[in-house]
């Protein structure tokens, strides 16, 4: 992979190494699995259980992400079900689309076909798919018992490409890991089986944007938004994978023209765009900060502008005028700011994937000046890039910090638990599941990674220099409402 540059800044820790996912974890519970159990006593309740991602078929949500995709399951009943409740009700609320939630085509695997195969009845069921949804592509994804049993699913969608139909297919037992993994098998599956391999004309400007796993950041609509404008601010032209500012279908057949790929995750996607460099030599741009607040932002648009060539002189006119605009709403809370009375924590903890624990210690230390206390990473990256993120960490600007790399949600949440409950009224920034941990901590918690259940989402970012105003207003919403 061509590393363009090492832009994460002072001990950030740019330019990591596209490295082999792994990882584990079950599936969510279902529904039931964000909530905790009723009447439970005393300081520490007992709860179910918390999960924080999904298992590697998870990787359905990757392809509803896609304008006009849409995944085929073979899979036991259930199991597209259940990732549906975790990934839409569970991220933030969002609505599973035209392709999702009860739409999402399935086999059913059953005991017949563990005993007799179930190629047959996918074929029967990529059949009918082609036939109902009006698809610009379509994904096999397979579950645990067709991949044990050995069902042949990319034999079956090599049958269909060989009709002339887009089908790709992954095999995403959730077995195999979490829902990380499963996102990198599916772009793999896309990029390998539907993407030609001849090499047409590089477009100018034209960048590739890989953003991380759609739903399980639950921000990922307003956040591909601000990528989206933040590059169009410098000139130049974002190729978007996802959502209503993508093309679908044609922005991924678009990835061989692309000046480069841009990476704006710690880890998450280094593997995606190292396929693209090794089949098509697009070099790849790794910014593994996504920037919130006019610190972050400016770092990310002089490293982005460095690669792709834009003049010193466009690049320091676009962040004049958008510092400038972020400091003159700054100044006009410095009085509330600075002032004893506002009762504002100085502390803030955090449990989060690696992507938005980052973002929130730098935006929380550089641009608000708070200290971060316990700091829990739950998505478990590589240990190639654990040193990067570590760097990041330990590289804060007078608030070094030693994070917590922590999957299992129970013990990240008393760990910060056991935190807040030494010191009443830190931030949080969190999930839904510490919402009785903050109300017994007398503590601030604002929602921001998986699972958000009692908060709904559309087209919220926190990312850009907006995006850390709105972040600075929704926390002192709520710290103003416990004001006396």
């Amino acid at each position: 992979m061509t590393d363009l540059g090492n832009f994460g800044g002072d001990g950030a820790g740019g330019g990591l190494a596209a490295e082999g996912l792994r990882g584990g974890g079950a599936a969510f519970g279902g529904h039931a699995g964000f909530r905790e159990a009723e009447g439970a006593a005393g300081p520490a309740p007992c709860l179910v259980e918390k999960p924080r991602h999904v298992c590697a078929l998870g990787a359905q949500h990757t392809v509803l992400a896609i304008r006009g995709a849409v995944p085929i399951v073979h899979a036991g009943p259930g199991c597209s079900s259940k990732l549906s409740a975790c990934l839409n009700d569970g991220a933030g609320i969002q609505g599973g689309g035209w392709a999702g939630g009860a739409n999402v085509p399935s086999t059913n695997f059953t005991e017949n076909e563990v005993v007799f195969g179930g190629e047959a009845k996918l074929r029967q069921t990529v059949e009918g798919t082609l036939k109902v949804m009006a698809g610009e592509l379509f994904v096999i994804l397979t579950g645990c018992v067709p991949d044990i049993v050995g069902d042949d699913a990319a034999g079956v969608a090599r049958e269909f490409r060989a009709q002339g139909h887009p089908v790709a297919s992954a095999e995403t037992g959730g077995f195999k890991g979490t829902n990380y993994h499963g996102h990198e098998l599916a772009l793999e599956a896309i990029i390998r089986d539907l993407i030609p391999d001849s090499r047409p004309a590089t477009r100018k400007g034209l960048v590739n944007v890989f953003s991380g796993v759609p739903f399980q950041n639950p921000f990922w609509r307003g956040d591909l938004r601000v990528l989206k404008g933040l590059l169009e601010s410098l000139g130049l032209r974002p190729n978007i994978l996802y959502g209503q500012d993508s093309l679908g279908f044609a922005a991924w057949k678009r990835l061989p023209e692309a000046e480069f790929s841009l990476v704006v995750t710690p880890w998450a996607d280094l593997k995606a765009a190292a396929l693209v460099e090794e089949r098509w030599g697009v070099p790849v741009l790794h910014l593994p900060e996504a920037p919130i607040g006019a610190c972050q932002t400016t770092k990310f648009l002089r490293g982005l502008g460095g690669a792709a060539g834009v003049s010193a002189r466009k690049l320091n006119k676009v962040i004049a005028f958008e510092e400038e605009r972020f400091y003159d709403y700054m100044v006009g809370a410095a009085e509330y700011l600075t002032e004893t009375r506002n009762s504002v924590p100085y502390r803030f903890l955090v449990i989060a994937d690696s992507a938005m624990a980052m973002s929130l210690c730098g935006f929380s230390v550089n641009e608000m000046g708070f200290t971060p206390g316990t700091v829990v990473v739950t998505d478990e990256p590589p240990e190639g890039a654990r040193a990067k993120i570590l760097d990041f960490f330990r590289g804060l600007d007078g608030a070094a910090v030693e994070p917590v790399f922590e999957p299992d949600g129970g013990k990240a949440a008393a760990l910060v638990e056991n935190d807040a409950a030494g010191d009443p009224g830190v931030m949080i920034f969190a999930s839904s599941w510490e919402r009785s941990l903050a109300e017994r901590t007398d503590s601030i918690l604002l929602r921001a990674s998986l699972p958000v259940y009692d908060r709904l989402i559309l087209s919220k970012s926190y990312l850009g220099y907006q995006g850390g105003l709105e972040i600075m207003e929704d926390l002192h919403a709520m710290i103003l409402a416990k004001s006396p």
